[in-house]
C-alpha cells in the first residue's frame, strides 16, 4: 500500500483496490489504519488517498540514521587503526546513550557493545560527552531525570559530581569514563553535532585500563575530539 501510494499522485480507493487486486472491505481497513498512525492521508475535496506525515518521519528517522552511521564508519575504522582500541558510536535516546555501531579492536581483551546496546548516560563516555554540550536548560532537565545507578566505586552518585565532571569535559574537550561503568575499562568520548549544531550523538573510543593510561589516554582523546569535529562537519554542525 505504501510503495503504491508513495508512486503515485493520488488514488481513490477504487483505484487502490483495482491496482493491488484487494476488495474495497479489505483495503478501507488497512488505509483507516494506516490513517491512524499518520502513514496516510485522505484528501476531502478529491476522495484520493496520499502518503502521510507520519511515513515522512519514519523515513527521514531512517535516513539520519543510516547518514550517520555511514559518515561513521570510515572515521571508526580509522580511528581503530590508529588506537588499537575499540571505535563506538551512540546516540542519546530517553536521557540514556544507544550504542549503534562499533569497530572491534584486534585486541583479544576488548570493550564490546554491540548495535542496541544502551548505557546509563552517567555512566558513560559518549553521554558526558554529549551533555557537556547541551545548553544550561536542557541540561538541568536531563540532569533532572538521571538515575545514579552505581556500577563500580568509580561511578558519579550525583548531579553536582557530574556537573564538575562535566566542566572538566568542555575544558580539555573530551570526556572520560575511567572505569564508571565497567572495572578496568576507560573510555574517551566526544559529542557529534547535527545540522543544527545540536550535539545528540558522540563516538568513543575504549580499551582496558592498561593499556589506556596518562599520556595516551589524552593523546587518545584528542583523536576522538577531532574526529568528533569532522563529523559534526560532514553532518553540517558547528565545530565543537
Amino acid at each position: 500500500m505504501l510503495n503504491l501510494l508513495a508512486s503515485a499522485a493520488g488514488l481513490t480507493l477504487t483505484e487502490i483496490c483495482n491496482r493491488l487486486s484487494q476488495s474495497p472491505a479489505t483495503m478501507h481497513r488497512v488505509l483507516a489504519s494506516l490513517e491512524s498512525r499518520r502513514m496516510v492521508e485522505i484528501d476531502p475535496t478529491t476522495q484520493t488517498w496520499h502518503i502521510g506525515s507520519g511515513a515522512f518521519g519514519v523515513g527521514s528517522a531512517f535516513l539520519r540514521r543510516t547518514n550517520l552511521i555511514d559518515r561513521a564508519r570510515p572515521v571508526m575504522h580509522r580511528m581503530m587503526e590508529a588506537t588499537g582500541e575499540t571505535c563506538n558510536l551512540g546516540i542519546e535516546r530517553d536521557g540514556a546513550v544507544v550504542f549503534i555501531s562499533q569497530v572491534e579492536t584486534h585486541q583479544s581483551i576488548r570493550a564490546f557493545f554491540p548495535p542496541g546496546t544502551r548505557s546509563h548516560i552517567h555512566a558513560s563516555g559518549i553521554g558526558k560527552a554529549i551533555l557537556a554540550n547541551l545548553r544550561s536548560d536542557q541540561l538541568d532537565r536531563m540532569l533532572a531525570r538521571v538515575q545514579f545507578k552505581v556500577f563500580t566505586p568509580h561511578t558519579l552518585v550525583d548531579a553536582g559530581s557530574l556537573r564538575r565532571e562535566l566542566d572538566l569535559t568542555r575544558m580539555r574537550g573530551f570526556a572520560v569514563d575511567d572505569q564508571e561503568h565497567t572495572l578496568g575499562m576507560r573510555c574517551v568520548a566526544a559529542a557529534i553535532r547535527n545540522h543544527h549544531g545540536e550535539a545528540f550523538a558522540g563516538i568513543s573510543v575504549s580499551g582496558p585500563v592498561q593499556r589506556m593510561d596518562g599520556e595516551r589516554l589524552s593523546a587518545i582523546g584528542v583523536e576522538v575530539a577531532r574526529s568528533a569535529k569532522e563529523l559534526s562537519r560532514m553532518l553540517g554542525g558547528d565545530a565543537i
